[in-house]
């Protein structure tokens, strides 16, 4: 290869950087070298190994998945339509504790892999139980990753004896480090409710200790206030400042109740937020002050949630619902702008997980996390605003083409790294275990 060749150039489309000055470029070059990205211009026709035409297609950083809860896709459907707190105490637990196993979780994470590959994730976070094997998987796959192993107060599948959690997350540090940016692993505590203020201390602590991010449901229902309050004597965010587990190393999933005090310590401690509007209204859970958190500069991503709660893991999906469900709540409808909304599940996505300086944008010096989405087609026609199309018009089977760490892991929809058609077979057979007995007529 001769030292001006790229491995792979992406030739042609309209450019979407999400650099901080937002540009945008036509006739756009991107090339790629390794793992990074080495150029980014116009009108260029430099050589290269492999040439991608994006004629007619726009270009831009893959989307970042800041939570979600990957082996759930094998709940998917099958506890619709119930409150937050029947769904998760009636019908998700006793399931996970009948079903979850390492298999399953393997199976069901590679079926995700192929389902969030497919609509333009690049970059997930995740938590949930045996996060070795969702590791792996993800790994198989060639995505990038957080990987969230979780804590709760009670037996769960992966950690019979409570007591053996924290060493196993010692262990489960040691093991995944190494691996980053690929994968990096972080600390889940399920929420203020089901793990008592000794385990939220001392899970952050011990995330602290290895440097790493700590994560936690923090006010997804209005109930969740009233919980805490009785117990403990405080509101859930005055609860966990109390206990020192909140500072810019946080990232709180939900926040749909938060009032303007807990936004002021969010602001003030640099906090990082996860925003789930779809699982939030198909729970009935309730809306995230979103555009107030944003006025005040705290850092908010995008994220799916489970498969079970909301039921897919498209995040172009959840792009549309973030832009739409603020003007509605609001009744303004400049709020959550498209562009905005294009950054949460972007660079401000990257923020969230402290993965800015790698990923995000399309920027030189930065990893080659790409994708190629195809405007060449009816409901994507004309085009005048990209950042409005991508949001309002485009969905997750337009993606045509997506690049991670400067590897293409779908081309022309066909996925490279993984076998689609089996990870469902997988989760079928899996889905027949578990699929509930007919009602007797």
């Amino acid at each position: 290869m001769q030292p001006d060749n790229f491995d792979i150039v992406i030739q042609g489309g309209t450019l979407l950087t999400m650099s901080a000055d937002m540009q945008i470029m036509e006739d756009a070059v991107v090339g790629i070298r390794g793992s990074r990205i080495e150029l980014v211009a116009t009108n260029l026709r430099p050589a290269a190994n492999k040439i991608i035409r994006a004629d007619g297609c726009l270009i831009l950083p893959g989307l970042i998945n800041t939570h979600t809860h990957l082996p759930m896709v094998c709940f998917r459907g099958l506890a619709d339509d119930l409150a937050l707190m029947d769904w998760l105490e009636h019908h998700i637990f006793p399931m996970e504790k009948r079903f979850v196993n390492k298999e399953m979780v393997y199976d069901a994470t590679m079926l995700a892999m192929a389902e969030m590959i497919q609509s333009g994730t690049t970059t997930v976070c995740d938590g949930y139980f045996f996060e070795n094997q969702i590791a792996a998987a993800i790994q198989a796959c060639g995505m990038r990753a957080v990987v969230a192993q979780g804590f709760a107060d009670f037996a769960t599948p992966d950690n019979p004896a409570y007591e053996k959690m924290m060493a196993a997350a010692g262990r489960f540090v040691k093991r995944w480090k190494p691996y980053s940016p690929m994968i990096t692993p972080a600390f889940f505590c399920h929420s203020p409710y089901t793990c008592s203020p000794e385990t939220l201390v001392n899970v952050k602590a011990a995330a602290r200790d290895a440097g790493i991010l700590y994560m936690t449901h923090l006010l997804e229902n209005k109930q969740e206030t009233a919980t805490v309050e009785q117990r403990y004597g405080k509101k859930p965010v005055r609860h966990l400042l109390d206990l020192g587990v909140l500072d810019k190393d946080t990232v709180a999933v939900h926040c749909n109740w938060l009032s303007s005090d807990d936004i002021d310590v969010f602001a003030a401690l640099d906090v990082k937020v996860s925003h789930n509007p779809a699982s939030s209204m198909k729970l009935a859970a309730g809306v995230a002050p979103v555009p107030q958190m944003l006025d005040r500069g705290i850092t908010t991503g995008l994220g799916t949630d489970g498969a079970a709660s909301n039921n897919t893991l498209d995040m172009f999906q959840e792009m549309n619902l973030a832009a739409k469900i603020h003007k509605a709540v609001s009744l303004d409808p400049t709020v959550m702008n498209a562009a905005t909304v294009i950054r949460m599940a972007t660079i401000d996505g990257a923020r969230v997980l402290g993965l800015e300086g790698l990923t995000g944008s399309i920027e030189t010096g930065k990893l080659a996390d790409i994708i190629i989405v195809d405007m060449n087609q009816p409901h994507l026609t004309p085009l005048y605003n990209p950042y409005s199309q991508l949001v309002y018009a485009a969905r997750g089977a337009d993606v045509k083409t997506s690049i991670i760490n400067g590897k293409i892991v779908m081309e022309n929809r066909r996925l490279l790294t993984m076998d689609p058609a089996q990870a469902i077979r997988n989760v079928r057979k899996i889905a027949a275990r578990i699929a509930p007995e007919p009602t007797p007529r």
